[in-house]
């Protein structure tokens, strides 16, 4: 902690103990003990670390356990914009994703989805929807509509890996994607398939990937949870 420093010591803290969440030297399950314990240890005021606490505790990487103290429950997912599916992403940072499968379906493309896979209105196409998880967590709620023959999978490999990684076994080169990142309140069904509350902040992801040949062939619309997923930007000076 750095005491001549302008920036409060809980704020101090608390980025680094988010760090090392998110750097993973602090697991999900790691017990930090109770307030006065890390008071002591950290030659802290109480008051301090408890600000520090409540500040992880609203961002979701801690939980007030009582009889146990603070505990770790998991790192926040901030994901960079790109070419990427959310299952490589959280398998790439150790999250241990899984999904369930809620939907495997044809029907007829409505005009939103018609217009971004390049199709006429009421053209068959698949409709998939699965939630996804991470450290037995809901994160995401993934709703993705495909030409109708351009995949041959079934609920379970689905439920093994993500769409991407299926789509590029088939031969496929994912060439670029136009992406929307927007916000709105859970409703009631959503909430409790995220395990939030209704009306909580959920993040929305509107995305239509293309081929190589400029082919639409995919176009997802998802839902994710504020309180646990952030994407993550990287702004260049114009020249």
């Amino acid at each position: 902690m750095d005491r001549a420093s302008p920036v409060p010591l809980y704020f101090q803290l608390a980025q680094q103990l988010q760090a090392a969440i998110e750097n993973g030297a602090l697991t999900p399950g790691t017990l930090l003990g109770n307030e006065i314990e890390l008071a002591t240890r950290l030659g802290l005021s109480r008051p301090t670390v408890r600000q520090a606490i409540r500040t992880l505790v609203d961002k979701g990487l801690l939980v007030r356990r009582r009889g146990v103290g603070t505990q770790v429950v998991h790192s926040g997912v901030r994901r960079p914009l790109e070419l990427s599916s959310l299952y490589d992403d959280l398998e790439a940072s150790g999250q241990q994703p899984a999904t369930r499968v809620l939907a495997d379906r044809l029907e007829a493309a409505s005009a939103e989805v018609a217009a971004a896979l390049g199709v006429a209105e009421g053209t068959e196409v698949r409709c998939l929807e699965r939630l996804r998880t991470a450290h037995g967590e809901p994160l995401a709620h993934l709703r993705n509509h495909l030409p109708a023959t351009l995949l041959d999978a079934d609920a379970a490999r689905l439920a093994e890996t993500g769409l991407y990684r299926l789509l590029r076994a088939t031969g496929l080169t994912l060439h670029s994607a136009r992406q929307t990142v927007g916000a709105r309140a859970a409703g009631p069904a959503e909430a409790e398939l995220l395990g939030e509350r209704p009306g909580a902040p959920l993040l929305t992801m509107e995305r239509t990937t293309f081929d190589a040949t400029g082919r639409a062939v995919e176009f997802g619309s998802h839902l994710y949870r504020a309180s646990r997923y952030s994407f993550e930007f990287q702004l260049l000076a114009r020249g």
